[in-house]
């Protein structure tokens, strides 16, 4: 069983697959408290269903998308989300895992078919010390990280990490918000950065309405 906040569809809003049809599985639940969550609605397991792996298989073949979006809440905080994915797999669709970064991406199935899409917290999140780090090398060519910006502390934050580690993915700036994109990308373009600034589609699409 998993804790189930809403199965919808929509567009993706975000990263590198932005713009596909796709099949949102929104699980509830998540340790972190970022102040500038925008789904704080499925922050609590209380506010999900309980809903068995073929309940879920189910919803989502009807939709007939190719393409499934594990998010959350965090969806690795339920051990049954790897079950699901590996389901999922053997129904030979492409699914993105959305998650916080603050839990261990070890059990994650390594498939073609797999790409995490990984946050770094920043400060403004309030967050920022409970990220777990070693995931960063963990990540691979089929998958994004992503730090959400608010000001130049996190922008500064955002750069030290990107020059402290190696990282062998896709790197994504957005700004809280996903739309005010001018400021973060002329402090991109100025330093040069190997990133990609980028907005949230979903919010330009359909603004803050939930599940969309």
């Amino acid at each position: 069983m998993l804790r189930v906040h809403s199965i919808f569809k929509s567009l993706q809003g975000e990263g590198l697959m932005m713009g596909l049809p796709t099949v949102f599985i929104r699980l509830a639940g998540c340790p972190l408290r970022c102040s500038w969550c925008d789904t704080t609605e499925a922050q609590l397991p209380s506010s999900g269903k309980n809903m068995s792996i073929e309940q879920i298989l189910e919803a989502v073949v009807k939709t007939r998308l190719p393409y499934v979006c594990l998010t959350g809440g965090e969806p690795l905080m339920q051990k049954e989300t790897v079950t699901l994915m590996n389901r999922l797999i053997e129904k030979d669709l492409f699914i993105q895992l959305e998650t916080s970064g603050s839990i261990s991406l070890e059990e994650v199935p390594c498939s073609e078919n797999v790409m995490i899409s990984m946050d770094i917290k920043c400060p403004s999140s309030g967050e920022h010390e409970k990220m777990d780090f070693s995931n960063i090398e963990l990540l691979s060519q089929l998958d994004q990280l992503k730090f959400i910006i608010a000001d130049e502390k996190d922008y500064l934050y955002a750069k030290k990490i990107i020059a402290d580690y190696t990282i062998n993915c896709s790197t994504i700036m957005t700004p809280v918000g996903g739309l005010d994109l001018e400021w973060l990308a002329k402090k991109v373009i100025r330093d040069k950065l190997k990133v990609r600034v980028l907005p949230q589609l979903h919010r330009l699409i359909w603004g803050d309405k939930p599940d969309r």
